[in-house]
């Protein structure tokens, strides 16, 4: 079981560096409608959780 999921996990990280632009798009298209939804009012927590989502995804790219 443990080897099926680090193969679902190696799969995720290969789709996510193919992807990355993608994915950095969706985080900003989430964060906008999060933070609308919540009237500005978590505006500093979205933006630190989103600059750390993306972050990450870019790392992907240098840890191949």
């Amino acid at each position: 079981m443990f080897e099926h999921l680090k193969n679902l996990a190696d799969k995720a990280t290969d789709l996510a560096r193919e992807h990355s632009g993608a994915v950095t798009q969706g985080l900003d298209k989430v964060a906008g409608i999060v933070d609308g939804k919540t009237d500005g009012k978590y505006s500093g927590h979205i933006d630190t959780a989103t600059g750390k989502a993306k972050d990450f995804v870019n790392g992907l790219d240098e840890s191949k």
